[in-house]
């Protein structure tokens, strides 16, 4: 599904027209953006949750030559699915809603 799916499915699903439930998508990838970046964990129960993550420096290779690099720690994000994902995922549509 792409973006423009989701926004038709979203604005289907809500009864909304299309422009608006555009904006509302645009809104909800900011505010999750903005909270990962201040290190917010963003729980949608039973769907997913996101957040930030502290990576620990560790070694790695250069795939051209073999020469060992060091990869320095960083920041990255953790994904979790939800039960209602999950279940969505095994075909268990009982459990989905």
């Amino acid at each position: 599904m792409n973006r423009n799916e989701l926004i038709a499915g979203v604005a289907q699903k809500a009864g909304i027209p299309r422009g608006q439930a555009e904006k509302v998508i645009d809104a909800l990838g900011d505010v999750v953006t903005e909270a990962v970046q201040r290190g917010d964990k963003v729980s949608l129960t039973g769907l997913l949750s996101i957040e930030r993550v502290m990576r620990a420096p560790r070694t790695g290779r250069n795939p051209q030559t073999g020469e060992p690099l060091n990869i320095p720690a960083g920041y990255s994000v953790r994904l979790s699915c939800g039960s209602r994902l999950k279940a969505a995922a095994r075909g268990d549509l009982r459990t989905v809603r």
